[in-house]
């Protein structure tokens, strides 16, 4: 497991980009081989990918890779070339536009005998892209597809294009919708994601010149239960991260609620009145969520 709080697109073809988001403070990064690549430079842009992977000093946070999609000449390459160069400074490789189960499988199949080929320490972890209308459909199968699986990402660009919507370049609904316009697909790919048990991640947020909507969609998709969200840009970083963790207050009172519980479980009671509301094994989960999410983001919660 790791933190995904913010997930950085960066183009892999820059190296000056590359090199600045090694020291964003992003839980993680991706270089980004797909939508930020010209065709003309996708293929030069592997190798300026690798000597950022292996190059930089990125601390604690994860390196990842977003592959062109399976329906392209690019993937089968890009994968082959990234692994071989990068070999362990790879963390994660991403898969855009995924259909079926079948599409993880076939990158699964591939990553493990690359793995077996160049003898690699740690196993590579992917994550996918649900940004098509069939892969929409299919997203809890998708999520169940590979043991690698570590995360699932809503992406609403694509996914725009997919339905036929009528959105402005915000993936917002062009006139008066009634309500949110992403709810329903947002909550599927969540589901999907908790059915697997991996991460769920909230899709990029392309006005990065508007801090308080990106803090407004983020907090949005943290209520409902995303793990993280996709920077465009660095300064929408602190912005994820900040969302994403627990606040002091939240951390100190699920510490107080798992202490009060345990305490009269121990005597055999299994539900309790505190602050005039009852306590159950429910409340107990969501507490236990609360310190995990503090435990990735490295917050201690109080003793």
């Amino acid at each position: 497991m790791r933190p995904r709080r913010s997930e950085l697109a960066t183009p892999a073809n820059d190296a000056r980009m590359c090199e600045k988001a090694a020291k964003s403070g992003a839980d993680l990064v991706f270089l980004d081989l797909e939508d930020a690549c010209a065709p003309a430079a996708k293929e030069a842009a592997r190798a300026t990918a690798v000597a950022a992977l292996t190059g930089h000093d990125w601390g604690r946070t994860a390196r990842a890779v977003r592959v062109n999609g399976l329906d392209t000449r690019w993937c089968h390459d890009d994968v082959i070339e990234v692994v071989t160069g990068a070999r362990d400074a790879l963390d994660v490789l991403i898969v855009p536009k995924a259909r079926t189960a079948r599409d993880v499988w076939w990158v699964d199949v591939l990553l493990t005998q690359l793995e077996e080929k160049l003898d690699l320490r740690k196993r590579i972890g992917l994550e996918v892209l649900i940004e098509e209308a069939e892969g929409l459909a299919n997203a809890t199968e998708i999520a169940r597809a590979s043991s690698r699986l570590e995360a699932v990402i809503f992406g609403a660009g694509d996914l725009s294009a997919s339905m036929h919507a009528r959105v402005d370049g915000n993936f917002d609904p062009l006139g008066d919708y009634p309500g949110d316009f992403w709810h329903h697909a947002r909550v599927q790919v969540l589901t999907a994601a908790r059915t697997a048990g991996v991460d769920a991640i909230d899709a990029p947020y392309p006005a990065y010149r508007d801090p308080d909507g990106y803090r407004r969609a983020a907090v949005h998709a943290s209520l409902l239960g995303f793990d993280g969200k996709w920077a465009i840009h660095p300064s929408q970083i602190p912005i994820a991260n900040e969302v994403f963790a627990p606040t002091p207050d939240e951390i100190a009172e699920a510490r107080e609620a798992m202490d009060v519980y345990g305490s009269a479980s121990d005597s055999g009671t299994g539900a309790i009145g505190r602050d005039g509301r009852l306590v159950d094994a429910a409340h107990m989960r969501l507490a236990e969520n609360t310190l995990r999410k503090a435990a990735l983001a490295g917050l201690h919660p109080p003793e």
